[in-house]
C-alpha cells in the first residue's frame, strides 16, 4: 500500500545557464527575521516572488519554469516556515513587505507576485493592503492585537499571478472540517448521523465514489458551520484571557500577570479532512482524483496527525483558519486587486472547484484580468499518467502573460 500522502513531489525541469542563486536574510517592519532566496536571471528586469503564509517555498517546481520565460525569480519565507501553530497572517503580511522592499531596493524595474494555493489568498491580501493609503490599513489583528501596517512600508507590486488559489485558509477548513466530532478533546467522537465516512449516509468503500443525498449535505455543512463557530467562541474566550492579563501586567508590572501573558493557550482541532467532494465526485465536478489534499485515503488521513488547523494558538486559529474572523479570505481581498492579473486554475484540484474559482476570478477588480483552466492536479501533477504536468501547462500561460506585459530576458540555452 502506498504511504498515505505520497504523491505531491512533481519535478518540472532544471533552472537555464545564466541564473545567480543567493541566499539573504530580511529584518521585517517589526523585528523578526525572515529569509529569502533570489534567483537572478542575467539580463532580467523582472521578478517573480512566491510566497505561501504556511509553507517554505525555496523548491517550488514552478521556480526553473519561471526562469525560462525570462524572468527572476524571488521566493520569500515566513517567520515561522512549515509550523503554522502561531501563523497570524497579518504579520506574514510584514514579512511578504521585507520581500517586496528588497526587490525594489536592488533595482527590479518590475515585480509581479505569483500565489499557488495558499499562497494566493496571501498574495491578494498583500496586494489588498498595500494599496490602501497607510492610514486606512488594518491595524488589529482579528484576535485584538495591533499590527503595525501603517507604519510598514509595503510597496504595490506591478501584476499578480494566482496559481490553483484556493479561497482561504479559513474557507478551506470551514468546507473540510468534520461536523460529527461531538467532542472537542475526543478525536475519536462521533455524531454518526454527521458522518460523512458512514456507508448509512453514502459512504462507499473507497476507490468506489460515494453518493451523498441533497438533505445530508445541507445538514452536514450547517453542521461544520456551528462547529466551526464553537471553536471561534473558545478562541475568542482564550484572546481575552491573554488581553487581560497583559492589561493587568501594564498596570501592576506584577510578574505573575506577565506569566499569564505569555502562556500559550493551544487549540486542538481534531479531524479536519471530511469535504464530500473528496469522495463524491458528483459535487460540483471536475477532472479531479478521488481523495483529498492530503491522499488518496480521506477517511484514514482524516483521523492523522498531519491536517488543516491541528494546532494553533487563539490568534492564528482567528487570524487563518476562522472563515468567521479571518481577513484573509480572496473574496473579501479581491475587490483591492487592481492589478494586472493571471488566474490559472488546475482541471483536476480538490482544494478550489469551478464554482468557487468562477465567484473569486469574478470579484477580482482588475480591468486587465486573464483566466485560463489548465489540466493538473492542487500540486501540478499530472491528471493521467504519461501527461505534461500542471505546471508546465501552466507555465505556457505564463510565459505568454509576462512577456506581453513585462520586459523579459531571453536565457540562454542549454547546450
Amino acid at each position: 500500500m502506498d504511504r498515505l500522502g505520497a504523491g505531491r513531489d512533481v519535478h518540472t525541469e532544471d533552472a537555464p545557464p545564466g541564473v545567480t542563486v543567493s541566499a539573504h536574510q530580511l529584518t521585517t517592519f517589526d523585528g523578526a527575521k525572515v529569509e529569502g532566496v533570489l534567483h537572478a536571471l542575467d539580463g532580467a528586469t523582472t521578478v517573480v516572488t512566491l510566497m505561501h503564509p504556511r509553507q517554505s517555498v525555496t523548491h517550488h517546481p514552478m521556480i526553473p519554469l519561471l526562469l525560462r520565460s525570462g524572468v527572476s525569480v524571488w521566493t520569500q519565507g515566513s517567520r515561522s516556515p512549515n509550523n503554522d501553530i502561531a501563523l497570524v497572517h497579518e504579520q506574514a503580511l510584514l514579512d511578504a513587505a521585507a520581500g517586496h522592499v528588497f526587490l525594489r531596493d536592488n533595482g527590479f524595474e518590475a515585480v509581479v507576485t505569483f500565489g499557488h494555493s495558499g499562497g494566493g489568498t496571501l498574495s491578494a491580501f498583500y496586494i489588498e493592503q498595500a494599496s490602501l493609503e497607510p492610514e486606512l490599513r488594518l491595524d488589529v489583528t482579528p484576535a485584538g492585537r495591533p499590527i503595525a501596517l501603517a507604519g510598514a512600508r509595503m510597496p504595490v507590486p506591478d501584476g499578480a499571478i494566482f496559481l490553483a488559489p484556493h479561497p482561504g485558509q479559513g474557507q478551506v477548513l470551514l468546507h473540510c472540517v468534520d461536523p460529527s466530532v461531538t467532542a472537542e478533546a475526543d478525536p475519536m467522537s462521533v455524531d454518526p448521523a454527521l458522518d460523512m465516512y458512514c456507508p448509512r449516509n453514502g459512504f462507499a468503500a473507497p476507490p468506489e465514489p460515494s453518493h451523498y443525498s441533497a438533505d445530508f449535505l445541507q445538514a452536514y455543512r450547517a453542521a461544520q458551520r456551528d462547529r466551526i463557530a464553537r471553536i471561534d467562541a473558545r478562541a475568542a474566550e482564550l484572546a481575552a484571557e491573554v488581553a487581560q492579563a497583559r492589561a493587568r501586567y501594564a498596570r501592576t508590572g506584577d510578574a505573575a500577570d506577565r506569566r499569564a501573558g505569555l502562556a500559550p493557550r493551544i487549540i486542538t482541532t481534531y479531524r479536519t479532512d471530511a469535504d464530500p467532494c473528496y469522495t463524491d465526485l458528483s459535487i460540483d465536478p471536475n477532472d479531479r482524483h478521488y481523495g483529498s489534499l492530503f491522499g488518496h485515503r480521506p477517511d484514514l488521513t482524516n483521523y492523522g496527525l498531519v491536517g488543516f488547523g491541528r494546532l494553533t494558538t487563539p490568534d492564528s486559529w482567528l487570524s487563518t483558519w476562522s472563515a468567521n474572523h479571518t481577513n484573509a479570505d480572496f473574496a473579501r481581498c479581491a475587490p483591492g486587486v487592481a492589478l494586472p492579473t493571471l488566474y490559472l486554475e488546475f482541471s483536476g484540484d480538490q482544494a478550489a472547484l469551478p464554482a468557487v474559482s468562477a465567484r473569486m476570478f469574478a470579484a477580482l477588480a482588475a480591468g486587465d484580468k486573464t483566466r485560463h483552466v489548465v489540466r493538473g492536479q492542487h500540486f501540478g501533477q499530472p491528471i493521467a499518467e504519461g501527461e505534461p504536468t500542471g505546471y508546465a501547462a501552466a507555465s505556457v500561460h505564463i510565459g505568454r502573460w509576462l512577456a506581453d506585459r513585462f520586459a523579459t530576458a531571453a536565457p540562454r540555452r542549454t547546450r
